[in-house]
């Protein structure tokens, strides 16, 4: 596999393109991107998990009843979420879309991102669908546009492609994602887009995105909270020419690889651009009886408000992380439990068998100082382990969520 550029316009056939239309007041900022498939494509999605849906993510979801579609719209500023008339309008973005590119209506999956309980201005789409459609390229500034246009509170844009082989075809895959607060495994405000021109089922293709999804986005928190409008959506048109993939074999599995790196990529860029955050906390846990038990105790530590804010602090305390296993709900030997931090400044254990260590604090806050800073748990229990990601929690978290929506 070959990390390559051109995010979601790198597969064949896929063309993108993002615009200001005028959802968003600040004319500097990006509000509307538009991905198209040249052919059909088999088609899969996955939603939040919260009661409370955003009338897009019901669209979507009523779409993808027949597993096939040519394009994705989404618009960022506005949620479209518990909104008068938010229904009418997710459905009319649809329609207006669909009858700009001349393709059914059921064909089109959208999504939208900003403020809830706000009408979505429709007719700034349609007035801007026109100059969206004909900026339109399928080299990498159309991908580039349309990773900003679904920013809100993101500080940088996030996108990924990767090249691989599957028989004699070389077959690619991009994706484009935000997400930056309201992000809790579940998904969190996230959308996130992935084209590929592989030929698969889209059973099959249903199948590969849950079990990445569960690995990757699933896995990542920013803040505790799960969003209404969260969406991942993947578009396979067959352009790669490989042979069909209809069950799980080989290449099925080499495919299912470079899309759980590419989603890792993603994943990991968004838990880095949590809101305020200055640290990329990686959470390890290892030597665990079963996956899901070191999955739910990873995760118990990237939520922990009071671990996030030593690692904010770079303060090694270790007894917060020990802490927040023990409220996990999960069994464990805490007498058994060694905890270590580490970074590109090298790695430091504090606790040894659930016993505090003496340690070099000095060391240990140079070590906690860098942008990436890992936490290694091991329970000595099994063989399991995995891998979870969170920021840290700043003072900027505040600011930019006390006046989020004024």
């Amino acid at each position: 596999m070959e990390w390559i550029n051109g995010g979601v316009t790198a597969p064949a056939g896929f063309k993108a393109g993002g615009i200001h239309c005028g959802i968003r007041p600040n004319k500097t900022k990006y509000d509307l991107a538009l991905i198209v498939s040249e052919k059909e494509c088999s088609a899969a999605g996955l939603f939040t998990k919260n009661v409370v849906k955003a009338a897009p993510v019901y669209v979507s979801m009523n779409s993808l009843a027949v597993p096939k579609a040519k394009a994705i719209i989404a618009n960022s500023g506005i949620a479209n979420a518990c909104a008068p008339h938010d229904m009418e309008n997710a459905l009319e973005m649809q329609r207006l879309t669909a009858e700009a590119l001349q393709i059914d209506q059921q064909d089109v999956l959208i999504g939208s991102t900003g403020v809830i309980g706000v009408d979505l201005n429709v007719k700034s789409i349609e007035k801007g669908l026109p100059e969206l459609i004909e900026k339109l390229t399928s080299d990498a500034s159309g991908s580039d546009a349309a990773a900003k246009a679904i920013m809100t509170t993101d500080t940088v844009k996030k996108e990924k492609a990767v090249c691989f082989a599957l028989g004699d075809a070389t077959v690619r895959i991009g994706g484009i994602s935000k997400g930056s607060g309201m992000i809790h495994p579940n998904m969190g405000t996230m959308l996130c887009y992935i084209t590929s021109d592989v030929c698969i089922d889209a059973s099959v293709l249903k199948e590969a995105l849950k079990e990445v999804c569960d690995q990757t986005f699933n896995r990542i928190s920013v803040d505790g909270d799960t969003s209404t409008n969260d969406s991942l959506l993947i578009l396979a048109n067959g352009m790669a020419g490989n042979e069909m993939i209809t069950e799980k074999n080989a290449d099925y599995e080499t495919f299912k690889d470079a899309l759980l790196q590419l989603c890792t990529a993603l994943a990991r860029e968004m838990a880095k651009d949590g809101e305020g955050a200055k640290h990329l906390i990686t959470c390890r846990v290892h030597d665990c009886e079963t996956e899901e038990k070191a999955e739910i105790l990873a995760k118990s530590v990237i939520g922990s408000s009071l671990t996030k804010a030593a690692i904010f602090g770079c303060d090694a305390n270790w007894g917060r992380v020990l802490c927040a296993l023990g409220y996990s709900g999960e069994s464990f030997d805490p007498l058994k439990t060694d905890i270590s931090f580490s970074s590109a400044k090298g790695d430091i254990a504090v606790c040894k068998n659930g016993k505090g260590l003496a340690f070099d604090e000095e060391k240990a806050a140079e070590i906690l100082k860098e942008d990436e800073v890992i936490i290694d748990i091991s329970l000595h229990e099994g063989n399991e382990e995995v891998t979870c990601w969170g920021c840290d929690l700043t003072y900027d978290y505040v600011k930019i969520n006390g006046d989020y929506r004024t």
